[in-house]
């Protein structure tokens, strides 16, 4: 018996010992984030994006108008994250809410994993690894199982087949775009992937001999073109490109929707700490990039700066915009524990244990979304009275949609528009008492369910007509009364 042991733990050990670091990096967050997988349902979002990836399912079809609100019943409007949206749906269908994590919790290992991969093919694996330990720690604040999680390896690796082409003074290669198809199919964020074709093509030339730089650049529009078609790519074509820039023309409203802000720095934050350590190490070794480099540097700061979604994206591929010349400068190289692949019976072997894990982990957690954007009794006296249009708080909308009520209003700024958003959002802080009477005129609306803190609360329940019937910590409800 104990020569079986010894066997056992011998092989156990070969295995393990076969684990590259950038593998060992993907287990760690993996295991991290499905530990705490009830963060990534942080968001009332994820409900309407299950419910539409069952009605894609169920109807075999992709809306093309509305199909949850009554505010814009029938107006148009199409997913650009269908296919994020049907994975989702199909996870929760096998397991439940575990499902949703367990696949975002997959795709951001991956994209961490592949992450410490690429960097530790540069530098020193030790470097590598606390590189992405801190790409990590400024990202988890937009860990969330929606369909922008999905996209993040598919991202990366997109960055990273341009970045690779810029650097050997070529075109990048045409197996590249179904990543940038396959992107346009999962997010709207793919539009930020075919911009980054031109500062990489700059790069590009930047790098070259004068003699290689007008064919380099033909090649490289070409290329762009095909990205560009690339993007056409999906059931709606180029609609995919269109929908996905209404998000950035909501003007004002942008600045009310929380990862749409610009960065707050009036308290300290990992992000702060990040720039100011980027900074002072970059001024004290002296490190130098070239204009294109330092341009594509600029850009990604400025848009973390400037939306606090987009952290994510500096933390991701500004490591890898500075890898190249870092590297050179101060002469580091990469290990061969880095650039090991992973043995196909040892990663047969890892996935069997990890599924095994996985279960063990999920079998015995409940995942649930807040009960902040969950008001589940609220909603149960709501339907039990069956009132006709419902005014909703916006953290409630992704749930009454996954109950089957209509709503006023709901995580989709791009179909509501600024105007009306913006118009809401006065309306229910009581900027305008008159604001908000008309709009429970106009919108004939018979039942109110907000948050206890929204203003609102506390004028319907001196307005005539309206009476209180419900009340917890998080949701109030409040119905027409009779006539």
């Amino acid at each position: 018996m104990s020569a079986n042991v010894d066997t056992i733990r011998r092989e156990r050990a070969s295995i393990l010992g076969q684990l590259p670091a950038w593998s060992w990096f993907g287990i760690w967050a993996y295991g991290i984030l499905l530990i705490n997988g009830s963060i990534l349902l942080n968001d009332s979002d994820t409900y309407w994006h299950i419910i539409t990836g069952k009605w894609i399912l169920d109807h075999n079809a992709l809306p093309r108008v509305d199909i949850h609100s009554f505010t814009r019943a029938g107006e148009p409007w199409i997913s650009s994250s269908w296919l994020a949206q049907v994975l989702y749906a199909e996870a929760y269908e096998l397991a439940g809410w575990a499902g949703p994590v367990i696949l975002a919790t997959l795709s951001i290992a991956t994209t961490f994993a592949l992450l410490t991969f690429l960097l530790g093919r540069r530098i020193p694996v030790t470097y590598a690894v606390l590189t992405a330990f801190a790409a990590f720690v400024l990202s988890v604040g937009h860990f969330l199982a929606r369909p922008h999680a999905l996209a993040l390896p598919v991202m990366l690796a997109w960055a990273s087949g341009l970045l690779s082409a810029s650097e050997k003074r070529e075109a990048p290669s045409f197996w590249l775009l179904p990543l940038l198809a396959l992107w346009a199919n999962l997010h709207g964020g793919f539009v930020f992937g075919l911009a980054l074709v031109a500062p990489f093509a700059i790069d590009a030339l930047w790098n070259a001999d004068q003699s290689q730089r007008r064919p380099l650049a033909l090649r490289w529009i070409v290329f762009g073109l095909t990205a560009l078609t690339a993007c056409c790519a999906t059931p709606y074509g180029w609609e995919s490109i269109l929908a996905s820039r209404k998000i950035l023309d909501l003007g004002e409203l942008l600045h009310t929707i929380y990862e749409w802000m610009p960065v707050n720095f009036s308290s300290f934050s990992p992000f702060e700490a990040c720039l100011i350590v980027l900074i002072g190490g970059g001024l004290f070794c002296g490190v130098k990039l070239s204009p294109p480099r330092i341009l594509l540097v600029l850009g990604l700061l400025h848009m973390a700066l400037s939306h606090v979604r987009n952290i994510e994206i500096f933390a991701l591929l500004i490591p890898l915009v500075v890898l190249a010349p870092v590297a050179s400068q101060f002469g580091l190289h990469g290990t061969q524990l880095a650039r090991t692949a992973l043995p196909v019976a040892t990663a047969a072997t890892l996935a069997a244990i990890l599924g095994v894990s996985t279960w063990a982990h999920t079998a015995n957690t409940r995942f649930l979304l807040a009960a902040s954007q969950s008001p589940a009794a609220a909603v149960d006296v709501l339907k039990d009275r069956n009132p006709g249009r419902v005014l909703n708080d916006l953290p409630f909308g992704g749930y009454l949609i996954s109950r089957g009520v209509p709503v006023f209003i709901d995580g989709r700024a791009e179909l509501y528009g600024e105007q009306f958003e913006m118009a809401y959002f006065r309306a229910l802080q009581l900027k305008d008492v008159n604001v908000f009477l008309d709009l429970l005129k106009t919108y004939d609306i018979d039942a109110v369910l907000l948050t206890p803190a929204t203003p609102a609360v506390t004028l319907l329940d001196h307005l005539d007509g309206w009476e209180r019937v419900y009340t917890d910590e998080h949701a109030v409800l409040h119905l027409r009364k009779a006539k």
